[in-house]
């Protein structure tokens, strides 16, 4: 029996993860898929939460790292999942995405010899002020099986010079998420909930520190709040770490009644708000690439995306992180300036049946 050990640290992972642990039961004759939560970003109801909706197994391994700074965060991982690695002594172990957990688990793992497979290879917004664009490219460096997502990365990744027998264009797992669970999602009670009417409503989420860590920013975004909210109501499920510096700077959000805050949501409701929001405010990644697939209005508040197709084929507007812009391009949209999108090469599903299929013949 060949052995994987399959890593997730912050949420996003558990989408891209679940569909390949489910691929992989085809194999179980030959192959064991272990899961290892590093435990990177843990709320225990939230956690559970998307490990339920997902019907992924209890961890095998959970190493419980918490919030850190960036180096502190790695330096655990790092520090926790060797001793996994030399116990499970496995032969091979899958990284999705960009988080810390991706480069410390990577670098663990090839340190000690043991091949690597990068979901999510490729991607690039070319700003190295992201911490996650410096993980993405040192995985991608020392992976041996590079899956990718979208036509970008193919280009990247050979202008980066990695021989073209370690990369494969396999599509997107997070999509294979997303049609996996559609119908689920649709008897999820959030929209009642909250008082939603299906295409009614604005969907935002906010997180990335060049959004919610200035003052001048989030006043910005409080303003930007406000005048949509005239339009429309605006769903906002507020990030821990929106939330706290919104306290820092004394900023009110609830500003008005079309305002509607939550806490973060879980990944069914999540998708069925995505499904049936008008437009979409973000800077997340994944959202991007969920709002395409769905053709749904998305306006991304950052000055460049490691996802073009989502510009170049889907629904997605790359705004800037000027946050005036922004409410132009929003009223705009809510005004009837929408963009036509199509669904991206591969994103059909069946990405995590063409990742197992490539790995159980390699490993």
């Amino acid at each position: 029996m060949k052995k994987v050990i399959s890593v997730v640290g912050a949420r996003p992972n558990f989408m891209k993860v679940a569909p390949i642990h489910k691929a992989f039961q085809k194999y179980k004759n030959s192959i064991t898929h272990l899961i290892c939560h590093t435990g990177q970003h843990y709320d225990e109801k939230m956690s559970k939460v998307f490990f339920d909706d997902l019907e992924l197994p209890k961890p095998h391994f959970y190493l419980g790292i918490g919030s850190g700074s960036h180096a502190e965060q790695t330096a655990k991982v790092m520090m926790e999942f060797e001793k996994i690695l030399l116990q499970e002594k496995p032969d091979l172990v899958i990284v999705v995405g960009d988080v810390n957990s991706t480069i410390a688990c990577s670098l663990t793992a090839s340190k000690l010899h043991i091949k690597v497979a990068h979901v999510e290879a490729g991607l690039r917004s070319f700003d190295m002020k992201m911490p996650e664009e410096i993980n993405r490219i040192l995985t991608d460096r020392i992976s041996d099986f590079l899956f990718v997502t979208e036509k970008s990365g193919l280009e990247n990744l050979k202008h980066e010079g990695v021989p073209d027998e370690k990369v494969f264009f396999t599509g997107n797992v997070m999509i294979d998420s997303l049609n996996n669970y559609i119908e689920k999602a649709k008897s999820s009670p959030v929209m009642k909930e909250l008082g939603l009417e299906p295409g009614k409503f604005v969907l935002m989420t906010m997180h990335r520190p060049s959004n919610v860590d200035s003052e001048t920013q989030l006043k910005s975004l409080v303003n930007l709040i406000s005048s949509v909210s005239q339009k429309r109501k605006i769903v906002f499920p507020v990030h821990p770490r929106t939330r706290k510096n919104l306290e820092n700077f004394n900023l009110i959000l609830q500003l008005n009644s079309n305002v509607i805050l939550t806490d973060p949501i879980g990944y069914l409701d999540f998708i069925n708000l995505i499904k049936n929001a008008e437009l979409i405010l973000t800077d997340s990644g994944g959202i991007q690439e969920e709002s395409t697939f769905l053709g749904i209005q998305c306006i991304t508040l950052r000055t460049t995306t490691e996802r073009p197709v989502t510009v170049d084929v889907g629904t997605n507007l790359l705004i800037g992180d000027d946050f005036n812009l922004a409410e132009k391009a929003a009223l705009e949209n809510l005004n009837g300036k929408i963009k036509k999108g199509s669904i991206p090469d591969l994103w059909d599903g069946k990405a995590a049946e063409r990742i197992t299929e490539v790995l159980s013949g390699k490993i």
